[in-house]
């Protein structure tokens, strides 16, 4: 009750905005029409609130050290320290009190918090860091003067300029619009952009987004032009309180889907193992107490406690060496996303091509230089308040080596937006000097020809006739064949007193000439593509641009053979076709925004990773809807909100650097993943028939904690190993069932040599240094039996998990052919001494060891490296089955 009357309260505030004048609004903001006064910003932050949303994505401190230290794994280790500290401390006779295994536990509960909370501090300030560099801004006047500042700085009173491709910062109260459309998609689910006017007629307050002149936080400007008031900034906007009211329901990447996957199957293993372990041990050996204890230690034993810090290392780490690249990870969990893409969608303009556009002619309809047409041209794209793209600035460069324009002549009495679906834009102008306004209109020659109704032919204005249509299309098309992007230009005389105009009055105009312009390929781009296609990742283009220009572009970076396909054609397709049709053609031509989304859509449902690399307006829909959204830092705002990926420099040789990096992430965690998943699983297989022969416990509950905290410390190198050149090669995808295959393969091959071990310590070395076999000796030598027993099966099992990471890391020979890092071979090497010299220490003794003879090791080499071979072997048979190992 209490929700829904804040709900009401808050309705009723933003009906009450809506139907305020606009001085009346300004003056509660304390604010005019020339924008805020200096001193007026700080007291309207004090009053109002600043512009940020606490509920954000960016946790707090507090929250990352539970997520650090509270994790699946972890919570197991706790409860299992909790029954060993009742069952080993608390109600075990005096002389037998023991809290050895209680601390071991929960020192691995801290190295893996610890390392987890540190890496994620660390990836939170570089993340924080990184996307510094690619801050959103909004333009607001202060004092009458224009300022471009981060939009976290936006405060209530701020007068915000809005064109084409701008985030909305902050909840506006409009006062002024022109031919405005919003995508409020973010907020209402709506695909299609909503008209907002300065006037509003919606009288209701079923839907705060209804009002027709209240922008808000979240949406973003799809075309046109206007200028709005800040009425609510931060919290207090209408996304700040959605973000209050519900959960963050963030969509989880393909890669934290398969760690969460993995974590719970692990669990489960482990829940069905370890009461199996339990009541074999209960029963054959007839202590229920150690039973109890040795099922906890084998529990420890098949938990891979620093999964989630080997995870979070491995993200933090591969960020870094990607912003070093010059790629910055915007959603660092979409690294592996960014490995697996096997499909990337790009556009054209500035990915292919140089980005730097340069007007090559400007035509009169008889294909000759007309500086009428360059001024037309120069009008047109000077005078225009919506987003100033490329070809604008190639024009109004051209124009200023070529022609001498005093602005100052002229006077913008309106304009008429670029949309997508009309694909031209207009501005009307009055000339001062002859007192007459014109209507100048640019745009794709189509699209303008269905504008037109005249022609201008040498002078003479005459009405464009079927013959004429086709001699013009013919005459761009030529142009369009070498490769240059046509646009026309066309203009017709308005009514001086007049000064709203609007779509309606594009027509009757008159064909005056051409635009050509060229984006000349990048040198680099044909290499990339190349490189991309080696690296498993297929280009599909995706352009607005016509089939004769793009395939003239295509065929300078070797895509000349490509099939084409229009957006006509795609048009015409059902959901079902467009499917098939989506793999039959890498080239998509004249394809509008919703279309590019559309594709990329149906990519996905073929069961493929789907990058898409944009950086305009029209471009935003389809990197929400992608595998992973990729942007550079000179992209319109709402692009790079929607990327995952931001590029330092719009270069495909960047962005494979990126993937690589993406896929180098990707092999560190699964090395973790699947070796310690098979060594567990080899565990078990070695435990429970030992379990059942042998007449004690084949290795102490306190030593096998002892085992595990070893193997996890070296375990905590393996994000800085090194990463064959050929597992880069192709995209990886996160595949549980591999981890499930990976364990039955090579988990019994570790067991057969546990098993000879026990063979070889239980019937020969043992007896030979007590003089007799187990049930022969005093009660005395039995236990110093067991203890070297123990310390001959810790130190195989110790030497044969930390060897065969060096083999199981690489499908070449290991030390041969692939060496791990420095720091992987020098943690395992420190990690096998320990273990080795442990037996022999007074520590060693504490545990339950004794000393091992000097003939121990004769038999111990030979074993470890006939296991390393078998394991070479198996890894050979394994590949030929699976084609890769990790």
């Amino acid at each position: 009750m209490q929700k829904e009357m804040k709900n009401m309260i808050h309705e009723k505030a933003y009906q009450k905005l809506a139907n305020l004048s606009i001085d009346k609004v300004l003056e509660n903001f304390s604010s005019s029409w020339d924008g805020l006064k200096a001193r007026e910003v700080q007291r309207s932050k004090d009053k109002f609130g600043v512009n940020k949303i606490t509920d954000d994505k960016k946790k707090s401190f507090i929250y990352t050290v539970i997520k650090s230290y509270v994790t699946p794994f972890t919570v197991v280790l706790m409860i299992l320290a909790t029954i060993s500290f009742f069952t080993e401390y608390v109600y075990a006779e005096p002389s037998e009190k023991d809290l050895a295994g209680v601390l071991i536990m929960l020192v691995m509960v801290l190295l893996s918090g610890t390392m987890s909370l540190v890496q994620s501090v660390k990836s939170s300030n570089a993340v924080s860091k990184l996307q510094n560099m690619i801050q959103i801004t909004a333009t607001v006047t202060r004092e009458n003067k224009e300022m471009e500042i981060p939009m976290d700085e936006v405060v209530c009173g701020d007068l915000v300029k809005l064109s084409a491709g701008d985030m909305i910062p902050a909840d506006l109260r409009l006062i002024h619009a022109k031919d405005l459309f919003i995508s409020q998609s973010a907020m209402t689910g709506e695909s299609f952009p909503v008209e907002k006017k300065v006037k509003n007629t919606v009288h209701t307050n079923n839907n705060q987004t209804d009002f027709e002149n209240l922008l808000f936080l979240g949406s973003n400007v799809v075309s046109g032009s206007g200028v709005g008031v800040a009425v609510r900034v931060g919290d207090n906007t209408l996304f700040g309180k959605i973000a209050q009211d519900v959960a963050d329901d963030e969509k989880k990447t393909s890669f934290e889907l398969g760690v969460n996957k993995t974590t719970w199957l692990l669990i489960r293993f482990m829940m069905v193992i370890t009461p199996a372990v339990f009541l074999i041990n209960g029963i054959t050996k007839g202590n229920w107490s150690e039973a109890l204890m040795f099922a906890i230690a084998t529990a420890v034993g098949l938990t891979p406690e620093m999964l989630p810090m080997i995870v979070t290392t491995n993200l933090v780490k591969g960020s870094r060496d990607m912003a070093k690249e010059g790629t910055i990870m915007k959603n660092v969990n979409a690294i592996q996303n960014f490995g697996a893409m096997d499909i990337l969608c790009t556009d054209k303009t500035g990915t292919l091509t140089q980005d730097k556009v340069i007007l090559e002619y400007h035509y009169n309809t008889s294909c000759q230089e007309d500086r009428k047409v360059l001024q037309s041209a120069f009008l047109n794209s000077y005078f225009q308040t919506g987003l100033r793209n490329l070809i604008d600035k190639a024009i109004i460069e051209a124009t200023s080596k070529e022609l001498t324009i005093d602005e100052e002549d002229y006077f913008k009495i309106d304009e008429i937006p670029f949309d997508f679906n009309r694909r031209r834009m207009s501005v009307v102008v009055k000339d001062r000097r002859a007192n007459q306004s014109s209507l100048i209109t640019k745009g794709a020659v189509e699209e303008m020809l269905q504008a037109c109704s005249y022609i201008n032919q040498g002078g003479e204005i005459v009405p464009i006739t079927s013959e004429i249509k086709k001699q013009v299309l013919k005459t761009v098309n030529d142009l369009n064949e070498d490769g240059l992007r046509v646009l026309a230009i066309a203009d017709k005389k308005v009514n001086n007193q007049l000064d709203d105009y609007s779509v309606e009055d594009e027509k009757e105009l008159v064909l005056q000439g051409y635009l050509a312009f060229l984006d000349p390929p990048k040198e680099t781009a044909a290499q990339a593509i190349q490189a991309l296609k080696n690296n498993g990742v297929s280009v599909k283009i995706l352009t607005g641009d016509n089939e004769l220009v793009t395939r003239s572009v295509c065929r300078e970076v070797g895509l000349g053979s490509e099939k084409m396909i229009n957006g006509s054609a795609i048009a015409k397709l059902t959901e079902t076709e467009l499917e098939k049709t989506v793999n039959e053609y890498n080239v998509f031509t004249k394809v509008t925004p919703d279309q590019k989304t559309k594709i990329v859509k149906a990519l996905k449902k073929n069961e493929q990773t789907v990058g898409f690399m944009g950086d305009g307006i029209n471009d935003a829909g389809a990197m929400k809807v992608s595998d992973v959204g990729i942007s550079v830092d000179t992209a319109v705002d709402i692009a790079k909100e929607s990327a995952d990926v931001i590029l330092l420099q719009k270069d495909l040789m960047v962005l494979e650097q990126g993937i690589l990096s993406g896929r180098r992430v990707f092999s560190n965690t699964m090395k973790y993943i699947k070796m310690t998943a098979s060594s567990n699983f080899g565990n078990v297989f070695s435990v429970i028939p030992a379990s059942i022969f042998l007449p004690f416990l084949p290795v102490a509950p306190i030593q096998s904690l002892f085992l595990n905290l070893i193997y996890d410390t070296s375990c905590m190198s393996v994000p800085w190993d090194n990463v064959d050149a050929e597992y880069v090669e192709k995209p990886k995808k996160w595949e549980a069932k591999s981890i499930g295959s990976f364990m039955r393969w090579f988990g019994p091959t570790s067991s057969v040599f546990d098993i000879v071990t026990y063979l070889f310590m239980y019937f020969i070395i043992c007896p030979a240094i007590l003089g007799g076999s187990f049930f022969s000796l005093t009660a005395d030598k039995q236990l110093l039996f067991i203890a070297i027993f123990h310390a001959g099966w810790f130190i195989e099992s110790l030497w044969s998990q930390m060897l065969v990471l060096h083999v199981l890391r690489t499908p070449k020979i290991p030390f041969l052919q692939s060496r791990a890092s420095g720091i992987l071979t020098l943690v395992t090497s420190i990690g096998i001494l320990v273990g080795t010299v442990l037996p022999f220490t007074k520590l060693g003794a504490s545990i339950g060891f004794a000393p091992l003879p000097g003939n121990y090791f004769f038999y111990l080499i030979p074993t470890i490296i006939a296991y390393l071979l078998l394991v070479t072997v198996i890894k050979k048979i394994y590949m030929r089955k699976y084609q890769e190992l990790l």
